[in-house]
């Protein structure tokens, strides 16, 4: 069962389960139903998105992030997002104007120049992480010096 929401998804399984003895009891008839939990949703966090978001205009340009809706497929990326902060991007694999394959058939055929910008996104999000957590490293390090800002 695939949800949007985390908490949605955590109660799916018991509110499934209700539902169908409710559903099944006034016809005297026993169901049971076994529900296996999939992916959870991918939530991404806000700071990583920002981040992430703001690495990829500054090097592909304003007009290279187009947001979009969540998506209802299933991602294995969603279960390391329940343990530690991150977040998701698509990456655009058709070049302009090419035909577009669905991604989990085989006449899929992604452009190469994409695994570039791929690679220039996720280094240029690394570096920002960085930068980041040494500022905010050494902030903490000097909380004196920051106060008399």
């Amino acid at each position: 069962m695939r949800c949007l929401d985390v908490e949605v998804w955590r109660q799916a399984g018991n509110l499934l389960d209700e539902v169908i003895e409710q559903v099944a009891v006034p016809f005297g008839v026993n169901a049971r139903v076994e529900h296996i939990r999939g992916v959870p949703p991918v939530v991404n966090t806000d700071l990583e998105t920002t981040m992430l978001e703001n690495a990829a205009r500054a090097e592909l340009g304003e007009d290279s992030i187009v947001l979009v809706e969540q998506s209802m497929g299933g991602e294995d990326f969603a279960w390391m997002l329940q343990e530690v902060p991150g977040s998701m991007f698509r990456l655009g694999t058709r070049a302009p104007g090419d035909p577009t394959y669905d991604l989990h058939q085989g006449d899929y055929a992604p452009s190469e120049q994409a695994i570039g910008i791929g690679v220039r996104v996720m280094a240029a999000t690394a570096l920002r992480a960085v930068r980041f957590e040494l500022a905010k490293a050494a902030k903490a390090a000097n909380p004196i010096r920051d106060e008399a800002r």
